[in-house]
């Protein structure tokens, strides 16, 4: 292809004006609006959302369209991964030492995770948090030989990984069912809800995040020959 091809042009120019577009959006959404700015207006709201914590607040209520997204984002790149065929073969079985320590490890790691849930509502924490605490879980029980890093059968594990996603929207359509709209809580119930929501969404992440690591579909553990 010669220098003068006038795609080598068109190509940095449209990635030009691209760029010149999003910066020109990002300006005008910093300095181009005079009135009240969003983070304040949604501060103001936060007593009313079911969640203190200002950011558990964003995520599972005022953009809780987004945070059902990213369940299911996590839930396709897992079938995605699942296409690829069975899981690697799995890490040989940690010697005494190591198993003692994984025997410590992985109860902590799932008490922090359920903590960090509970208090998402009041302090940093939440369902992505204890989710990722969770998913470590299974990742050491992984590497110290666990071949299903502590999952249950595929069928189980298809519902866990299923399960935040489901939970998020039979919220939203029984709230829609009861004349609300979609995923627009009650105040009265808004905590419960939001609270249901990232006890599914938890369970969903750290079964998705371990599956992941395994690289594929799991294998068939096959019971152990008299």
């Amino acid at each position: 292809m010669s220098s003068s091809n006038p795609q080598t042009l068109l190509i940095p120019l449209l990635l030009a004006a691209i760029g010149a577009l999003l910066f020109w959006a990002f300006w005008s959404g910093l300095t181009g609006h005079e009135g009240e700015r969003l983070a304040a207006l949604a501060l103001e709201r936060v007593p009313e959302s079911g969640a203190s914590n200002p950011v558990t607040s964003v995520l599972l209520n005022f953009r809780a369209y987004d945070t059902l997204l990213e369940l299911a984002v996590l839930l396709a790149a897992l079938l995605g991964i699942w296409s690829l065929g069975p899981a690697a073969a799995p890490y040989q079985p940690a010697a005494l030492l190591l198993d003692s320590l994984v025997g410590w490890v992985v109860p902590m790691l799932i008490i922090a995770g359920g903590y960090l849930l509970w208090i998402g509502g009041q302090a940093p924490g939440g369902a992505f948090q204890a989710g990722a605490l969770l998913g470590a879980a299974g990742v050491t029980l992984a590497l110290s030989g666990r071949p299903n890093a502590g999952l249950p059968g595929e069928a189980w594990l298809r519902v866990l990984a299923a399960l935040g996603t489901l939970v998020f929207a039979l919220v939203g359509l029984t709230l829609m069912g009861l004349g609300l709209g979609f995923l627009t809580y009650p105040p009265a119930l808004a905590k419960w809800l939001i609270l249901t929501i990232e006890t599914g969404a938890t369970l969903s992440i750290g079964a998705t995040l371990a599956a992941a690591f395994l690289g594929g579909r799991p294998r068939t553990t096959r019971p152990a020959e008299p």
